[in-house]
């Protein structure tokens, strides 16, 4: 199949995923000899656009694992935004030290339902949002090494083609509900409407934590004010440079502690071809 461009898009709150999907991207680039054209798909005013590609695209879409799955208020955009008119894809997701469980699984439905045809998909390990008690680092030089050894396949694999290739098999049921959080006592952790703090005595008013909101859900005039709905992406509290955001929420803090007495042993990452 002739190809005359790699494209990379992803949704990336606090950045792994976006290092992760152009890590891929570039590589591929490079072993395909095509131009690299990059999107962002976080911010609200960039899924707001209409992003359509052709069968000349070979395209790198990302997103991180939220419970399980794709990010539930994000899913709609996914759906809705992109257009693959017989663009190749290559799904990547990323997970923090969990598992990825259905997340990869619903991208790759996502994106053949969008019109591309899902050549690979991967699932990579980073840093947890929640807490840097895990896979802090990641993905680190292995992890991208794996990346780069995994872009090498897709060439060899596209540059085989002779047809549209069929959707690429991996684990995982995009019907499957969402991950349930569990806090220490085993028990269901409901944190939906937690939203995050301001430590007034740090904050300079800079106003980073609401531009980096991928929901738009923090008052840029008075950034104390949550009005919108919060994801606990942690984007505010990873972008503060003055560590004057925070979460308080009981339920919320309890599955944090309870993630880190459970998942501290290194995952792997996994790719599909």
């Amino acid at each position: 199949m002739k190809l005359e461009r790699v494209c990379t898009l992803c949704y990336s709150a606090t950045g792994n995923t976006a290092r992760a999907v152009d890590t891929v991207g570039a590589e591929l680039a490079a072993k395909l000899g095509l131009p690299l054209e990059q999107f962002s798909f976080t911010r609200p005013v960039e899924r707001e656009k209409e992003y359509s590609f052709t069968e000349r695209d070979l395209v790198v879409v990302g997103t991180p694992t939220y419970a399980g799955k794709m990010p539930n208020k994000l899913l709609p955009d996914f759906q809705s935004r992109l257009h693959g008119n017989g663009a190749l894809a290559v799904a990547v997701v990323t997970f923090g030290n969990r598992n990825y469980d259905n997340s990869l699984a619903e991208l790759c439905a996502v994106l053949e339902g969008d019109g591309f045809h899902t050549v690979a998909a991967g699932a990579f390990v980073g840093r947890h949002a929640f807490t840097d008690e895990l896979a802090y680092g990641r993905p680190g030089w292995s992890d991208q090494f794996e990346m780069k050894a995994f872009a090498k396949q897709i060439a060899d694999k596209v540059n085989s083609l002779t047809d549209i290739p069929e959707p690429v098999q991996v684990p995982g049921d995009p019907a499957e509900p969402y991950y349930v959080p569990k806090g220490t006592d085993g028990q269901p952790a409901k944190f939906l409407k937690a939203k995050p703090k301001t430590k007034l005595a740090k904050c300079n008013g800079c106003g980073a934590c609401a531009r980096f909101c991928p929901m738009g859900a923090i008052d840029p005039a008075d950034v104390s004010s949550v009005p919108g709905t919060c994801i606990k992406c942690q984007a505010c509290v990873r972008k503060c440079t003055k560590q004057a955001k925070y979460f308080d929420d009981e339920a919320f803090l309890s599955h944090v502690k309870m993630l880190e007495q459970n998942f501290q042993e290194p995952k792997e990452n996994e790719v599909f071809l």
